[in-house]
């Protein structure tokens, strides 16, 4: 099959244009929005990207540590298994992922009731973070989301701060010390952080420690009304 031609072969030297060169393919920026929270191996990324065959996954992550966008590594012993990460150069995507989120999200047509990932459900989380001026001291949280899509799918740990500064969000199996915890699916962590449904409403949530820790959470990664965007009522059916 012929190779798609790239922009600059049509004598467009505008450096967008060249970005979708890089990343413009079907699922590659996908991948790489997989890959933004941490180093994945194949059949991470294959359970985490529905849709995506294992041919065309392996054709992009070709395409991805060819053009210096991922490195991939092997784990000592006992693991001995290849994953996938980021470069420092690929990790800067995250900044084109926010800004893809933020200008899509007032989209009419924005599939509100579909599910997302863990990873990309935190991702989305962070494209928004604030600090949250209520605080009156510093708050850690650990959140454990479950994918919705999957069944028997294992929890995803992440730890947040939230200061009245700023609120940021990790990867973190052990997360340490915390001011309280949430437990629940992507699909009802949704509905509470991009649909503004209450967190008591789902039933697939729980919450424990600190109320005002988790409310601050809320507060700082609620997603704030955008013009056109649909109303949070249609999201009620997340839960």
């Amino acid at each position: 099959m012929a190779s798609r031609r790239s922009y600059s072969s049509y004598n467009d030297g505008c450096a967008a244009a060249h970005a979708l060169d890089l990343i413009g393919e079907r699922w590659t920026l996908i991948v790489v929005r997989e890959l933004l929270l941490g180093p994945k191996r194949f059949a991470d990324l294959q359970r985490d990207v529905l849709g995506i065959s294992p041919t065309v996954l392996s054709q992009r992550l070709r395409d991805l540590e060819s053009r210096g966008i991922v490195e991939r590594h092997t784990l000592p012993a006992p693991a001995r298994v290849d994953v996938y990460e980021l470069t420092e150069w690929g990790s800067r995507l995250e900044a084109v992922n926010a800004a893809l989120s933020l200008w899509a999200v007032a989209s009419p047509d924005l599939p509100w009731d579909a599910d997302m990932s863990p990873d990309t459900l935190v991702l989305a989380m962070r494209a928004h973070a604030r600090g949250d001026v209520e605080l009156t001291q510093p708050a850690r949280i650990n959140l454990r989301l479950t994918d919705s899509r999957l069944p028997n799918a294992e929890p995803v740990s992440y730890v947040a701060s939230v200061t009245p500064e700023l609120t940021t969000i990790e990867k973190a199996p052990s997360p340490g010390p915390v001011d309280a915890e949430v437990v629940a699916t992507t699909a009802s962590w949704k509905a509470c952080i991009l649909g503004g449904v209450s967190l008591d409403d789902q039933a697939d949530a729980t919450a424990t420690g600190s109320d005002a820790a988790i409310e601050a959470l809320i507060r700082a990664t609620r997603l704030e009304a955008a013009p056109e965007a649909p109303s949070s009522r249609s999201m009620v059916g997340n839960g």
